[in-house]
């Protein structure tokens, strides 16, 4: 997450998003507590088409630096595979009013932007490396890049910012990794291109060897609030040691800090409970129409209505295949399916797309409920819910057209599968195939997942008008989707629609 303070008494932020789509988004906040959902840099397929084309599950989306200048905001990032995008803006809350990006060659990932005042306001790019190279901002052109600073001797010096203050130039890095040895660490100079002394009380921030609930602290950034206070911002996961639980990915997590006249900064170690300085007045008091990020959604898709803007598609949205209150089903999102499940196939390509509309999962306790209505006609037409990592890992609660017991005849099953394993080291959850009683049939059915404890998910289903009590189908670990293919990324949940089902009609939402 990277901070920029901005003249609309507000602080901003934004996020890596990866493979999803909208990406790049701004949260926005006066009082460092609630934060708004107000704008997606990255909005429509058009500013990138690149993104619908990736394959890899750890492409996309990495490590955007927001930064403002003379009435302008800079959303620079790094994709992998490489590519240099600037996305501008005037207006951070209207997300019409984000750009097309100018493009630039990066010489790695990780982009920080600067400029030097002292040398006529000349624009900098610095990568991970740790590299930097100067910009035209109106061109994307850049020089050659030179090597400033090599770090302490850890690994994988990246994650750079370029900080002036008090005459000098002040270069912080993330070093160690993103794993356990997670670090930060600080240096300057009296020259933005160096040469670079390392601070000696390095780290700055580091909760490796430590047994603090929170680990992998590092890539962090600084900003000031309204008061002219110090704060930093910082990348986490709420894992313990063991780093083996930790379903939502890398978080962000907030810590006061103190930068005297000439000094080094002094940043607040990361723990469960922190101190430091009085947060500003509580407010809710934003421009925008996102929502905040803790607050829980209920959802009933009227008509005219667009989805809420925290939902996200793997990749972008199939044209069609979500509609919003359609006419023979008002109040209800229909989606259309898509040709592949979750997984794919080996004919799969990403251009074809999957049904799926997402959430990130934000709590570590959480109930999360669809009530849907389906029409099925041909063998092993589903759709369903997921808690969704990858399309490597997920775990997939289904209604799913199979033969009876006995018969050639088709009838709706509850299916219960895992793909992939993640950190875990225990058995995997078996599949589990229930007929829907006779009872359910003819009715709306509600798919709940629940988190009621920090390990494990339960997955459950039953009549949407609660006439019966849900029927619990499985429980599996949280520890599947953790890591394996999506260590930088954060658990998703919502419905899917594949192989073949004429509709899935979304009537409800609720976590």
């Amino acid at each position: 997450m990277r901070f920029a303070y901005c003249v609309f008494a507000a602080s901003l932020a934004l996020v890596s998003t990866f493979l999803a789509f909208p990406g790049l988004p701004v949260y926005a906040s006066k009082d460092l507590m609630n934060w708004k959902l107000v704008s997606s840099s990255f909005n429509r397929p058009s500013q990138f088409p690149d993104l619908g084309n990736y394959t890899g599950q750890q492409n996309g989306i990495f490590a955007p630096t927001l930064r403002y200048r003379n009435g302008t905001f800079y959303n620079v990032v790094v994709t992998v595979p490489l590519e240099g995008l600037i996305f501008t803006t005037t207006d951070p809350f209207d997300n019409d009013a984000w750009s097309d990006p100018i493009r630039f060659t990066p010489a790695s990932i990780d982009a920080d932007l600067f400029w030097d005042d002292d040398v006529d306001g000349q624009a900098y790019i610095t990568y991970a490396g740790i590299q930097q190279s100067t910009i035209d901002l109106a061109t994307g052109e850049t020089s050659t890049p030179r090597y400033i600073w090599n770090g302490t001797g850890g690994p994988s010096p990246e994650g750079p910012h370029i900080y002036k203050k008090d005459g000098y130039y002040y270069l912080m890095i993330a070093e160690g990794g993103t794993e356990l040895g997670h670090s930060e660490i600080i240096a300057r100079s009296s020259a933005v291109s160096g040469p670079y002394e390392a601070y000696a009380g390095n780290p700055l921030l580091t909760n490796r060897n430590t047994s603090e609930f929170f680990q992998t602290v590092g890539h962090a950034d600084l900003f000031q609030d309204a008061a002219g206070r110090w704060w930093g911002v910082a990348l986490s996961t709420r894992s313990g040691p063991a780093w083996r639980n930790y379903p939502m990915g890398r978080e962000t997590v907030l810590l006061a800090a103190t930068w005297d006249e000439g000094a080094w900064p002094v940043l607040q170690p990361v723990r469960g409970r922190m101190d430091g300085w009085p947060l500003p007045p509580l407010t809710r008091d934003l421009p925008g129409t996102g929502p905040f990020a803790d607050d829980p959604d209920e959802v009933d898709f009227a008509p005219g209505e667009p989805l809420p803007r925290n939902f996200l598609w793997w990749r972008f949205p199939t044209d069609g295949a979500y509609t919003v209150g359609p006419e023979e089903r008002p109040g209800s999102l229909r989606l259309l399916p898509s040709r592949a499940n979750l997984t794919g196939d080996a004919a799969f390509v990403p251009e074809e797309g999957i049904t799926l509309v997402t959430r990130k999962q934000t709590d570590t306790l959480f109930a999360y409920s669809v009530d849907v209505e389906i029409e099925a006609e041909v063998e092993e037409e589903e759709a369903g819910v997921t808690v969704f990592l990858t399309q490597d890992q997920h775990l997939d609660l289904g209604i799913v057209l199979l033969p009876s017991d006995g018969s050639a005849d088709l009838a709706p099953h509850l299916r219960f599968r895992v793909n992939g394993t993640g950190n875990n080291e225990g058995p995997t959850p078996e599949t589990v195939v229930e007929a829907v009683p006779e009872a359910w049939l003819g009715q709306p059915l509600r798919l709940q997942i629940q988190a009621a404890n920090d390990t494990h998910y339960t997955f459950s289903a039953g009549p949407s008008d609660e006439s019966e009590e849900a029927k619990v189908i499985s429980y599996a670990p949280a520890t599947i989707v953790s890591g394996g293919t999506g260590p930088f990324t954060v658990v998703i949940e919502l419905c899917y629609n594949s192989a073949g089902w004429d509709a899935l009609y979304l009537l409800a939402a609720q976590m």
